[in-house]
């Protein structure tokens, strides 16, 4: 990896208010350490510089060559470790440098990007990034910005593991070598809802099911109305009432004088 110039200062300000007089000024505060460096060095960077290094990176890893101005060492050799951003605003915060020897191997994680189009993928499957980043141990002038994977062999249900991956010169990759990095999945089908309005909205009625308090089946409202005409039984050993002898047949008929 080609290493990027920048330029830094030494930074006394170190408490809260004085910080941010800091950050008014356009400086953003940093700190940088290393194996080499028996404790870590407060720094300052111009705004500007740094948001030009950001943008003409091409990699997530960044290695610059700092010089450090009025320092009894001004070159070194550091990888931006972290940038912290502001939650609105997105401007840099602080900046975290790492100073790495030119024999120093390091760790860092690397992006993997596909290159080709999977035979899978033609046939309808879809291609899945089972792991974006992929851990390597190499020297600072062989980290590679990012791992291209060739996908275009793969079929559906097929997959591209860790062990498999050709790694550059003087790089590592580190992990477990039975891993999926990439792979090509069946499409999956979809499933369509018949809407409410094709089935007329009719709910079907589920049988067995228990009727709520009050509610009363057809057969016995009809039972019901029947058995209003009908008279009540008697208790037993009771006769039942007999019914009124018709008027007219009481009447007797007169003598003849």
């Amino acid at each position: 990896m080609k290493s990027l110039a920048l330029t830094v200062f030494p930074r006394t300000a170190t408490r809260r208010p004085k910080v941010k007089q800091l950050r008014a000024a356009a400086r953003v505060p940093a700190v940088i350490y290393g194996r080499r460096r028996p404790q870590p060095q407060n720094l300052e960077i111009k705004l500007k510089e740094l948001e030009d290094l950001i943008h003409h990176s091409v990699s997530e890893n960044i290695l610059v060559d700092l010089k450090v101005e009025g320092d009894p060492e001004p070159n070194r050799l550091a990888l931006v470790q972290a940038i912290q951003h502001h939650p609105l605003s997105g401007l840099p915060l602080h900046v975290d440098l790492h100073e790495v020897a030119p024999d120093e191997r390091v760790v860092v994680s690397v992006p993997v990007e596909a290159v080709g189009e999977a035979e899978g993928v033609k046939d309808g499957g879809v291609l899945e990034h089972v792991l974006f980043k992929l851990r390597v141990r190499t020297l600072p002038k062989d980290m590679p910005e990012v791992l291209e994977v060739d996908v275009s062999h793969l079929k559906i249900g097929q997959a591209v593991h860790l062990g498999e991956i050709k790694a550059p010169a003087g790089t590592e990759i580190l992990g477990d070598k039975h891993i999926s990095v990439l792979a090509v999945s069946a499409p999956t089908a979809e499933v369509v809802e018949t809407p409410a309005a094709e089935t007329g909205g009719i709910e079907p009625e589920v049988i067995g099911e228990k009727k709520e308090e009050g509610e009363v089946g057809e057969g016995a409202e009809k039972a019901e109305k029947t058995d209003k005409g009908a008279a009540k039984p008697t208790e037993k050993g009771e006769a039942a009432p007999e019914k009124p002898a018709d008027k007219k047949a009481e009447k007797k008929p007169e003598k003849k004088k």
